[in-house]
């Protein structure tokens, strides 16, 4: 749970779930969260092996975030919690 248990986490790993994004596509799927916010989650995920990042030498910087196999084994957690929250949104 320390790896995962905060208000953003889970959100941003759930959207990487489908594949690499890049920083901003990703950071407007989680609404309402801030750039100050955004930055430290994904940080905090790369730094516990959950989050890779890829770089590109372009200007402007591209930069894309991807799950680990770490990251991927959480898919079923994920996707579980998920179905919860829609069907108690339901009730």
């Amino acid at each position: 749970m320390n790896l995962i248990g905060t208000k953003w986490k889970p959100l941003v790993l759930f959207h990487l779930l489908d594949g690499s994004l890049r920083s901003g596509v990703l950071q407007k799927k989680v609404p309402g969260i801030s750039n100050k916010m955004f930055t430290q989650t994904i940080r905090e995920l790369e730094k516990d092996g959950l989050v890779s990042r890829k770089i590109f030498p372009v200007v402007p910087p591209k930069v894309e975030y991807k799950l680990t196999d770490r990251g991927n084994s959480l898919e079923n957690i994920l996707i579980s919690l998920d179905t919860w929250g829609l069907e108690d949104y339901k009730n």
